[in-house]
């Protein structure tokens, strides 16, 4: 018992030395923490205009925390003296400040050109700072197993898998106590409490486990030995047992299904889709050279047949895996995954061989390898955002010219209908491309082609889909309101107008003739998901402009976004009328969907308008 107090409180003192030992990495912590405690504390409207900026303090405080970590042990391991500490300290708060401003001047989104209400970090920028965080990280675990005579990357890598683990189950620990404490008090107590405070509480406790996280680690200045090196890199009994007798076992029997499927191939050709062999795939590559790596210390037999048998069985699988790539670009071309794919393959043939080759050495050069294979994705020309869309479009032209739809760089629709196999390619490659993010596309290339009638009427012939093989999920979060059955004292009005030409695609304008002239009427929403806007001219003349934002935000105010279910909401609410010295509207929608993807940080609304009532005044 008295073991198990010590070891507690030497997880705490080491709490309290994180902040003294690694001072910029505990401050970008805190400082992502509070940002958090703010965002807790706005309700999503007033969130909402600041949400762009909290997301780049976010990014930039979660690059600065882990920069510091790597540049602090590089200093202390490699120099020890104060002048190298304090240049390393000034580094990792420069991180912080070059990311904050790089993200809120070049990594936003144009409302004007996207149609959204306000700007959000691109997918392209986040993806760059992502990247750069994963270098950060493996340069810390990579300086971590420094000198030679105290560890080396295995144990390095493993001392940080340790860390994490032993942080999470301190910070679920604590979560789980306070939760409940909290629970206590709102059910006995205090019934009125915000749902806020748990939220708090993950924050808080969140902030603590990566404090604990980052104090774990042993002193790492140059010259000095840390009795407790040895102790956090050791490997305990129950983890050698998972590790030898549990995971190497199944790692072997996955590798067996694996070659087993190799050979049924060679007789019976590919009998499954690219995205679940993809997955089986860059799984067993990641996993298998990852327990490879975990087991390099280890000297049980099974441990050493795993060692020398795994790189050459990998080599044979990934082997069959290429000639599946191979076959799925001839058949719908580059896209991100099989980019993604291609990039796994490569970092997992050259793992693999250097393993064969140089054994334990080849760790750090395999870091070296992932961590450039991670910028080239990022890079303009040759990143995941550009070389599949350069690869579609190519695709694309190719198919249109060869179908005389595309000529002198103009669209035209086909005369008759191409074969099934090429329209499901055009229509393929269509929607790749119109849905493509942060995408450089042809001048000739419209994105509402994503649009069923715009399609047919520039390509002269229905979408035809081919069979999808993987279904998409829904969004995360949102508002979804829908207006009753229920009847409309119309009496007030002179015409109801449908702006609907048919499903999910609207009208130009509309006209009506009054008394006074022609009315035309327009209702338009940028990009198919954008915020609608309303235009109402009287001959030539603009009577009424009038965009959706503050009804969006009488909707986002009365009902928050959720948990993606369906509210019903009365007419009240599901209406907006609009006066004039000309004309007196009201607008009465079906359907309000504000859908929220906070992983993607995407935010798409729809105002499906049921009927448009006019009034002409006298």
């Amino acid at each position: 018992m008295n073991a198990m107090f010590q070891s507690i409180a030497q997880v705490f003192r080491g709490t309290a030395k994180a902040l003294q030992t690694f001072p910029v990495t505990i401050a970008c912590a805190f400082g992502f923490a509070v940002v958090t405690m703010i965002r807790i504390q706005l309700d999503w409207p007033q969130q909402e205009p600041y949400n762009f900026m909290f997301n780049c303090w976010h990014w930039a405080f979660a690059m600065g925390a882990i920069f510091s970590l790597a540049v602090s042990t590089w200093a202390k391991s490699r120099f020890n003296d104060l002048k190298t500490e304090l240049i390393a300290d000034g580094l990792g708060v420069a991180a912080v400040i070059v990311t904050f401003f790089a993200l809120y001047q070049f990594g936003g989104t144009d409302p004007a050109l996207t149609g959204a209400r306000y700007a959000v970090i691109t997918g392209l920028a986040a993806a760059r700072v992502g990247v750069a965080m994963l270098v950060s990280f493996a340069a810390f675990i990579v300086l971590a197993g420094y000198p030679e005579d105290q560890s080396d990357f295995s144990q390095s890598f493993f001392m940080t898998h340790k860390a994490f683990f032993i942080a999470s189950i301190y910070g679920a620990v604590m979560t789980s106590g306070a939760s409940g404490v909290a629970g206590a008090v709102q059910a006995l107590l205090y019934r009125e409490m915000s749902s806020k405070v748990y939220m708090y509480i993950g924050t808080l406790t969140g902030f603590i486990a990566f404090t604990i996280f980052v104090g774990y680690f042993p002193d790492f200045r140059k010259g000095k030995v840390d009795e407790r090196r040895s102790m956090v890199q050791s490997q305990p009994r129950f983890i050698v047992i998972l590790f030898d007798y549990i995971m190497i076992p199944l790692m072997l029997a996955l590798t067996v299904v694996l070659l087993i499927w190799a050979g049924k191939t060679v007789l019976e050709g590919m009998g499954s889709s690219f995205l679940r062999l993809s997955s089986i795939a860059s799984s067993y590559a990641v996993g298998g050279i990852w327990l490879h790596t975990m087991v390099t210390q280890h000297e049980s037999g099974l441990a050493k047949f795993y060692r020398r048998f795994y790189p050459f069985a990998a080599l044979v699988i990934l082997a069959f895996e290429a000639w599946a790539v191979v076959i799925q670009l001839g058949k719908s071309g580059l896209k991100i995954t099989e980019y993604s794919f291609i990039l796994i393959w490569i970092a997992a043939v050259a793992a693999v061989v250097l393993l064969i080759m140089i054994k334990a050495k080849a760790h750090p050069v395999i870091v070296a390898l992932v961590c450039t294979l991670a910028v080239v994705s990022v890079l303009p020309v040759v990143g995941y955002h550009a070389l599949p869309v350069t690869a579609q479009v190519n695709r694309l032209e190719k198919l249109l010219v060869q179908e005389g739809i595309l000529s002198g760089g103009q669209l035209a629709p086909a005369v008759s209908a191409p074969e099934s196999a090429a329209r499901e390619s055009i229509t393929d490659a269509v929607e790749y491309l119109a849905y493509a993010r942060d995408a450089k596309l042809p001048a000739w290339f419209d994105t509402r082609l994503s649009e069923s009638e715009f399609f047919r009427t520039k390509l002269g012939f229905e979408k035809t889909w081919p069979k999808p093989e993987d279904p998409g999920a829904g969004p995360a979060m949102g508002t979804y309101l829908y207006l009753p059955a229920e009847a409309i004292e119309i009496t007030d009005y002179d015409w109801a107008v449908n702006m609907m030409g048919g499903y999910g695609k609207e009208q130009d304008y509309v006209t009506i003739q009054g008394d006074r002239g022609v009315y035309r009427i327009h209702w338009t929403m940028p990009g198919g998901n954008g915020i609608p806007l309303l235009k109402i001219f009287l001959g030539e003349q603009l009577i009424l402009e009038q965009d959706m934002n503050p009804y969006i935000d009488q909707i986002a105010a009365k009902y928050p976004p959720g948990q993606g279910v369906s509210d019903q909401a009365d007419l009240k609410d599901m209406s907006l009328r609009l006066e004039t010295a000309e004309v007196t509207v009201l607008l009465v929608f079906s359907n309000i969907d504000i859908n929220i993807d906070p992983q993607e940080d995407i935010i798409n609304y729809w105002l499906n308008l049921n009927v448009l009532y006019l009034k002409e005044k006298e």
